[in-house]
């Protein structure tokens, strides 16, 4: 039987491991910096307007002040009470809101978003510590090394420096994760880095033809097959003294396999209908949203080439799973359409609140193409919620309007009593994001600290 001193020691310990974070995910203008605070020393966070953007700790106090004219001078509080958070109004005009709803005092559950004026933020409540990253990152103070390279996640932001170190290598990369989320621009960035003099050349390998695949990769001989009236170089060819980037490396048929590893192994290519091979110097990365390790055990990828390619492997996370980073992807497609306009856009909280409820199952590429209709309906005014795609709306206007489902609510019981209060399992169970299911777990009154 565990005593009281056992269950404080076992919290110490985790507490050790871990830490509740506070982030400055999406200023009341977008393109303003964001911040990652460290609550593992604090007891209070205090809230409120201030001339200018202001984050001072003091003892176990820490105050932030943001120059947004939606809030209060003393807006809200965030308070630790017997090792909860708690979400305090501090009588604002304008009032706080978690998840949307306004509220006056509610204890914070992991992932909640709150809303003080025009500035949201999001609370994490046990953050695994890792080394080399602070608490605390200002991202007014932070310079990126290379676009794309950015994030407010402590283990991202640990891999990312990894990758930063393995750019400068001739190590090949292999980048995994869902489509959309990235992947193009992250080798783009190990390019940049490597100071390779070279053109970066992307390849998308599921949209070559499996008969001319090796043709158009590795090059060809004039007449070395019916319609080939020209030498052609090839794309690995192309890259030379530069990067290839192989995108649904997956996809890539299995002839066009071997030639690759042979290209990799021998450092040269022979083009289809040659016999002379031609040095070739070059740097792979390769991007894929499908297990490489499942192709490799179906004998649909070669051992030996998955091998030779990996490396240096990252994954890339769903936007899903980094909501704490939507307002710094925001402000940096923003910045790519909006260009010198970008620090004057505005978005209505009401279309802010739909970005961040939105599952975003195109990820960031999906957030980009709905960011770029909503400036053009926008204009010159603020981005509206009408102004955004109609998938998006839908979505938060069900979630937000329906009622308390019985059925939803039994099966949610179900699944935290088999997966012992863990919402990650159980919204793997029901393919959902880990906040959509704290949400629900909010509408219903449920607590996952019951089930564990």
């Amino acid at each position: 039987m565990k005593t009281l001193s056992h269950v404080s020691e076992s919290v110490e310990r985790h507490e050790a491991r871990t830490s509740a974070q506070l982030y400055l995910s999406l200023p009341h203008r977008p393109c303003d910096p964001t911040a990652r605070c460290g609550l593992g020393a604090i007891d209070e966070v205090a809230v409120g307007r201030g001339d200018v953007r202001s984050i001072r700790r003091a003892g176990k106090r820490l105050a932030i002040e943001l120059a947004d004219p939606w809030l209060s001078t003393a807006h809200g509080r965030f308070v630790k009470t017997l090792g909860r958070w708690t979400l305090e109004d501090a009588g604002s005009k304008n009032g706080c809101r978690l998840n949307g709803e306004r509220v006056e005092r509610q204890v914070l559950v992991d992932g909640d978003v709150v809303e003080l004026g025009h500035t949201f933020f999001v609370f994490r409540d046990a953050v695994p510590r890792v080394a080399e990253q602070l608490e605390d990152l200002d991202m007014a103070s932070t310079v990126a090394v290379a676009t794309g390279l950015q994030t407010l996640l402590p283990g991202f932001a640990h891999e990312l420096v990894q990758l930063a170190r393995v750019a400068r290598s001739t190590v090949s990369v292999v980048l995994h994760g869902p489509s959309g989320t990235g992947k193009e621009v992250i080798a783009r960035a190990v390019h940049a880095l490597s100071d390779r003099r070279g053109d970066f050349v992307a390849v998308n390998c599921g949209a070559l033809q499996e008969s001319l695949a090796t043709a158009e990769l590795f090059g060809h001989r004039k007449g070395a097959f019916s319609g080939a009236v020209e030498d052609r170089p090839g794309l690995v060819r192309a890259a030379e003294g530069g990067t290839l980037f192989l995108d649904e490396i997956g996809d890539l048929p299995l002839p066009s396999q071997a030639a690759l590893l042979r290209v990799l192994q021998e450092r040269e290519v022979v083009p289809v209908g040659g016999t002379r091979p031609v040095p070739v110097d070059l740097r792979v990365v390769c991007a894929t949203h499908r297990d490489l390790d499942a192709l490799v055990e179906a004998e649909t990828f070669r051992q030996d080439l998955h091998t030779r390619l990996a490396g240096f492997r990252l994954t890339l996370p769903a936007l899903a799973e980094r909501r704490e980073d939507v307002g710094l992807v925001i402000a940096g497609i923003l910045r790519r359409l909006a260009g010198e306009r970008a620090d004057r856009v505005v978005i209505d909280p009401k279309a802010v609140r739909c970005l961040f409820r939105y599952e975003w199952p195109g990820n960031i590429r999906e957030l980009e193409k709905s960011l770029g209709a909503a400036l053009v309906l926008a204009g010159d005014g603020p981005i509206q919620l009408e102004h955004l795609p109609s998938e998006l709306r839908t979505s938060t206007s069900a979630d937000d309007s329906s009622p308390q489902d019985g059925a939803r609510r039994d099966e949610l019981v179900a699944l935290l009593g088999t997966h012992r209060g863990n919402i990650s399992a159980v919204a793997r169970a029901l393919g959902k994001a880990p906040v959509q299911i704290r949400r629900w777990l909010r509408r219903y009154g449920l607590d996952p600290d019951r089930f564990r």
